[in-house]
């Protein structure tokens, strides 16, 4: 299993908790963004810089990402197209997207993009926290100690 980070908007307070399970695991990781960003220092993970432009990291993991892999992701088109390819996805804030909820996070987020488009103010995400990185590390422990090999 290789470990996918889409480093777009990655929560500061994710990158120990991450860290962590990398190095209790010898997991190896890839790193992908359009910038510069920093997890931590470890032999596990490799660090991929994208060219500037819309979804280039969402492409290179998706052409990367292989049956069984997990990508961490806020992004809810690329963790359809992950679970299409019978990976594994899970959010900043803990969720696991899966072939039964997918579709209907996908919905969600198409009709919340589609009012914003016709001029409606509607409220972001709530700010992330401590309760938020408590979640995570809860799913991402959860799903290492069921998958991981």
């Amino acid at each position: 299993m290789t470990l996918f980070i889409d480093g777009d908007a990655f929560p500061n307070l994710l990158k120990p908790i991450v860290l962590r399970s990398i190095e209790r695991l010898a997991l190896s990781t890839k790193v992908i963004a359009n910038k510069k960003i920093h997890i931590g220092k470890s032999e596990h993970i490799e660090y991929i810089i994208v060219d500037q432009g819309a979804d280039e990291a969402d492409h290179l993991i998706v052409e990367l990402c292989q049956e069984d892999d997990l990508v961490i992701t806020a992004d809810i088109p690329l963790a359809d197209r992950i679970i299409n390819k019978n990976a594994h996805a899970v959010d900043h804030r803990g969720e696991l997207y899966s072939v039964d909820n997918i579709k209907q996070y996908l919905a969600m987020r198409n009709l919340m993009e589609s009012i914003r488009e016709s001029g409606e103010i509607t409220g972001g995400p709530k700010a992330f926290g401590q309760k938020d990185a408590h979640a995570f590390a809860n799913q991402l422990n959860a799903f290492l100690t069921k998958y991981y090999k």
